[in-house]
């Protein structure tokens, strides 16, 4: 590796973590844990899969969508009961991996990528609010104007920083920066220390002390499955977002299988479950991190944080790090999206909207969900509207009917309606030629058809069906249809 390579993995793997480390206390926090659970997460999580993860420079840790999976379990059952659900949710993550089906995420339209990451700002902004709270009040007087001064310094930093120079990533420069500054004027405002102490030990490997009973599987079940599926899609998206910045490949199925196994070791050594971050993605990216090495030195530093450096690192302003989250998240989001909203289909507008809006009142597997099934009907409903017949009688006196589109469920009443069984002539031609089936329904209609001129006395007959129609025509046991291959 070059150098200035290597120096640049180094320095934006510890900008990510001094963003990394309130993240994940926070979302230990929301999840009822103690902080160290949260941390232990994120170092072992973030160092195997920079390590052997199938997307470098991508930044995973104890991340929040996962967080709130969970808060029911643990305030039912408790902590060991939520180690034993890491350990599970790993485990159908990695057999999501090893069957090959993180190709799947191709399968989500970007209009539901532009919510996803739009959305994903829009929460990143408002959880820097809760920073402006000194327990449930909301800050006022000196504490906030120094809270929004020092948070415009860092802010000012990021930005301008890089008119300067691009030698050091600038959100490090500002975090540090603004923490000396504190630390010299003896500012009072908030630190990482007065969301929780992160003093602490290595952690020790252990199955979790739970009964090992099927009662206990119905009880971790459901919530490992759902963990697993909101880990996996906030990784699988944040993986797509990071080739396009990076302009080159994942592999998502590698990403899948190490993500799995981090989770598993996770839960072993008494740390949360967790999935790739974006703003902290972000902040590597942004910072210059593109190899593993970055992904490695933000993880080694978390725990090196709780070993050693708690003392120092308790003393950084809160208002240094939502400075940079708010940066991060006016970057993460798509404003050209909003730009092209009066140039592109009604109902991509309505995609990009929805799973904005749902991400940031639910959360993310909700609202890709409903992202895909909404493109997923409008596709339907388009390609239903396609399909025609042009028609001609022939010079026998039959009639040719010439289809043009795709037979599925969603078009087999318009195909259906194209037909006039009662007055057509008593020989009818359907030429299939131009004509693609694709499920049961399609047969279906294509019975219902046969059905309907049998009634009527009239004979059908249908031409120039494709190897794949008969196949689908014998699988579903209609062997009275006339086929044939010619005109």
């Amino acid at each position: 590796m070059k150098p200035a390579r290597l120096r640049a993995d180094v320095l934006a793997g510890l900008t990510t973590s001094f963003a990394l480390a309130p993240e994940c206390i926070a979302f230990a926090l929301v999840a009822h844990l103690n902080p160290l659970v949260g941390l232990y997460g994120a170092f072992i999580i973030c160092t195997l899969t920079a390590l052997f993860g199938g997307r470098p420079g991508m930044v995973s840790g104890a991340a929040g969508s996962m967080a709130v999976v969970i808060v029911a379990l643990v305030v039912q059952h408790g902590v060991q009961y939520l180690l034993a659900t890491v350990l599970l949710g790993g485990l159908v993550m990695i057999a999501f991996g090893l069957l090959r089906l993180g190709k799947l995420v191709r399968m989500v339209p970007y209009p539901v990528m532009l919510g996803f990451v739009n959305g994903l700002a829009i929460v990143i902004a408002l959880a820097q609010l809760e920073h402006f709270k000194a327990g449930e009040a909301w800050l006022s007087g000196t504490s906030l104007y120094l809270m929004l001064g020092l948070v415009a310094l860092t802010m000012a930093i990021v930005y301008l920083l890089p008119r300067l120079t691009r030698a050091v990533p600038p959100a490090l420069v500002a975090i540090l920066g603004v923490g000396v500054l504190v630390y010299l004027l003896d500012l009072p405002t908030r630190t990482l220390g007065d969301m929780a102490h992160i003093a602490g030990g290595l952690p020790g490997a252990a199955l979790p002390v739970v009964p090992w009973t099927l009662e206990t599987l119905r009880i971790i079940a459901p919530y490992a499955v759902l963990m697993a599926l909101v880990g996996l899609l906030e990784t699988l998206l944040t993986l797509n977002l990071t080739d396009e910045i990076s302009e080159s490949r994942g592999y998502p199925d590698r990403e899948c299988v190490t993500l799995g196994a981090a989770n598993m070791v996770s839960g072993l050594f008494g740390g949360m479950g967790g999935c790739a971050m974006i703003g902290q993605t972000m902040i590597n990216l942004s910072s210059g991190g593109r190899g593993r090495l970055s992904g490695v030195v933000a993880g080694v530093m978390i725990l090196l944080f709780v070993l050693f450096l708690s003392p120092l690192i308790e003393r950084i302003p809160l208002a240094a790090l939502v400075g940079v989250m708010f940066v991060v998240a006016q970057q993460t989001f798509a404003w050209a999206s909003l730009r092209v909203l009066n140039r592109v289909p009604f109902h991509d507008v309505l995609v990009i909207l929805a799973v904005t809006v749902i991400t940031v009142f639910t959360d993310l597997a909700t609202a890709v969900l409903c992202g895909i099934v909404i493109a997923a009907l409008n596709f339907a409903w388009q390609h239903a509207r396609e399909l025609y017949a042009d028609t001609h009688v022939e010079a026998d006196g039959s009639k040719l009917y010439l289809l043009h589109g795709t037979l599925f469920f969603a078009s087999t009443t318009p195909f259906l309606n194209l037909f006039d069984p009662a007055n057509d002539p008593p020989q009818v031609t359907l030429d299939c030629r131009h004509l693609s089936f694709v499920d049961y329904s399609a047969i279906a209609a294509l019975k219902t058809l046969r059905e309907r001129y049998a009634k009527a006395g009239k004979h059908l007959r249908v031409v120039h069906l494709s190897e794949r129609c008969k196949h689908l025509l014998r699988r579903a046991g209609i062997q009275h249809v006339e086929v044939s291959a010619g005109q």
